[in-house]
């Protein structure tokens, strides 16, 4: 009788449904496969659905015009303005440590995470932390694809914790208050089952770490690396002054160390680690290039003054390249000093490699030869004049390699701080965003021009063309004739009905939107608890619980989108640790949903 009520629901399907259900399908089976970009599988998806007349124009262009769509764009301005300050890396830093294996770095990055996006909108968390995450991968040694999955699983663990941890709890709880005025949730009522279930999903994580991909992009520049030599001071007003190495982190550098120290006339090749350091100190550092580029970053520092460091171009306007030098250079032979590098070429070195050779005394003094790599701050004329020149073998850029503007970090810093106080106390998130980004702007923080190559348009792409694709779900009736004929297997039973509700809204927040699956689970969970005669508390709160448990594909929520790209993922890689999670946290839920509010 089940299965013939359930045939009788499917018989109900309309075309425009058969038409969104095969779409969906099989763009889902597509992005499976992962030999295809995500955005353009949804976006043809959504073409599909066009053309076909499923959706009106109007309707297809409505998730761009989402305010989730709106919120992802502005949030990338923001975040760049923190980035060009150098704010990330420094932020990262602090709060991040420098930990010792795979286990104990998902552990840092996680906790604080988890706690602030039960308080906080789950996307500016994780956008402010993937530049800072993708900078410390480097610096520990871990590759990023271990590390990018568990930063958007933690904010989506997060924000089960409170009422406010998402939007989606938000509107169940306006249902709720609606149809049941007495079952009003309280800030921290949802804790008892998302803490839980917040707690389950950490320990898989840490658990089975193999079911994350090992994709480091890094890995094979890492094992070929090349040592550069490069000489920083310490300025006045440094942080660093009064310190020893060890206090002021300098010691145990993750690829490189301090070679030597240079105090006056003084040349100091073993410097002692408990010897305090003082302003005018100039270190000479021997590294590989990500330790160049963080310790050029690093506050405290400063390139060594003197004719090699001195352009007329503010530093914010330069960019970081490598320069191989080629056997007709006309300063082959010659010390970089002598051969007036600054003055023939308008740029400076920063650091030179010789084939892992470790180069003696003060960075003018180094002659040059054939097969030198130059690390050379300049502007971006410089790579196009050349790029093509006898003068060098090769010349390109290196990503993430840019000058920052430390100046700017207190407004960068002040600018989130006030998007994040504002999003806290009510003002919504979308107006707190483009606002903060419009400040950034304003002072500076960032330009035009950066904002546009720091918005990643294939994830906006990708997020407005989901939500289309779940709008023509809902419209055509095929999301809920599919629901009501899945929840008959489970019909006279509480506890199997409560299952059923919790799967197939977990179901269709990876196929649509969270907020989506929830308002159309709603009704169906209320329904059915109504003709058992039970409470609908426990299939309330479980249903807040797996509207957000989106974790088996990129798509069912943005915060997965965002670290699709940066990760290197494919569709397989979240199915493969999601969908454990996924069951998991159902079956929590069923367990403990009752027992905390009985039928």
């Amino acid at each position: 009788m089940l299965t013939s009520a359930f045939l009788e629901n499917l018989s109900l399907l309309e075309g425009d449904a058969w038409i969104a259900l095969g779409v969906v399908l099989g763009v889902f089976v597509f992005l499976v496969r992962g030999k295809h970009p995500s955005d353009q599988l949804l976006l043809g998806g959504l073409c599909v659905l066009l053309v076909s007349g499923v959706l009106s124009p109007e309707e297809a262009l409505l998730g761009f015009a989402s305010r989730g769509v709106a919120t992802v764009a502005a949030l990338y301005a923001v975040v760049t303005g923190v980035q060009e300050t150098g704010g990330i890396p420094w932020l990262a830093g602090k709060v991040l440590g420098k930990p010792t294996s795979l286990r104990r770095a998902q552990l840092r990055l996680m906790l604080p995470v988890g706690v602030c996006s039960a308080f906080l909108n789950n996307t500016p968390v994780v956008g402010l932390f993937i530049p800072g995450v993708l900078e410390w991968s480097k610096q520990i040694r871990l590759p990023a694809s271990r590390l990018l999955i568990p930063l958007s699983y933690a904010s989506i663990l997060g924000g089960m914790c409170t009422l406010i941890g998402t939007s989606t709890n938000l509107v169940v709880a306006g249902l709720a208050e609606s149809r049941y005025p007495e079952l009003s949730p309280g800030m921290f009522e949802l804790a008892r089952l998302g803490l839980p279930c917040a707690l389950l999903g950490l320990a898989l994580i840490l658990l089975f770490p193999k079911l994350l991909p090992d994709r480091n992009e890094f890995r094979e520049k890492l094992e070929n690396t090349r040592e550069y030599t490069v000489e920083l001071e310490i300025p006045e007003g440094s942080p660093l002054i009064g310190k020893n190495l060890e206090e002021g982190g300098l010691r145990h550098l993750p690829g490189a160390f301090v070679a030597e120290r240079i105090r006056g006339g003084e040349i100091t090749s073993a410097v002692p680690p408990e010897e305090t350091l003082l302003a005018g100190d100039r270190l000479v550092f021997v590294g590989d290039v990500d330790s160049v580029r963080a310790l050029y970053q690093e506050r405290g520092l400063a390139p060594a003054p003197g004719q090699l460091f001195k352009l007329n171009t503010p530093r914010h306007q330069r960019i970081l390249l490598e320069a191989v030098v080629s056997n007709t250079c006309p300063i082959v032979g010659r010390s970089i000093r002598e051969g007036q590098f600054r003055t023939r070429y308008n740029a400076v070195v920063i650091a030179v490699a010789r084939n892992g050779e470790r180069l003696q005394g003060r960075l003018g003094d180094v002659v040059l030869r054939a097969g030198d790599v130059l690390l050379v701050e300049a502007h971006l004329g410089f790579l196009e004049r050349q790029r093509d020149s006898r003068d060098f073998f090769l010349v390109r850029t290196l990503d993430g390699l840019r000058p920052t503007r430390p100046e700017k970090a207190p407004f960068a810093f002040g600018i989130l701080l006030a998007m994040i106080l504002a999003a806290a106390f009510g003002v919504p998130m979308l107006q707190a965003s483009w606002a903060a980004a419009a400040l950034m702007l304003m002072f500076g923080c960032c330009s035009f021009a950066r904002v546009r190559r720091g918005i990643e348009w294939h994830i906006l792409l990708s997020i407005g063309s989901a939500l289309g694709m779940g709008f023509a779900l809902e419209k055509s009736g095929a999301a809920l004739v599919i629901a009501e004929g899945v929840l008959e297997l489970a019909r006279g039973n509480p506890q199997a009905t409560l299952l059923a509700v919790v799967l197939l809204t977990s179901l269709f927040t990876e196929l649509i939107t969270n907020n989506a699956a929830a308002v159309l689970m709603f009704p169906i969970a209320m329904n059915a608890a109504a003709e058992l005669g039970v409470s609908p508390a426990p299939f309330l709160f479980a249903l807040m619980i797996a509207a957000s448990a989106s974790f088996a594909t990129p798509i069912g929520y943005q915060t997965n989108l965002m670290v699709y790209g940066p990760g290197g993922y494919t569709f397989r890689d979240y199915l493969k640790i999601g969908l454990p999670l996924n069951l998991s946290i159902a079956a929590l839920v069923t367990l403990l949903a009752p027992h905390f509010w009985p039928f």
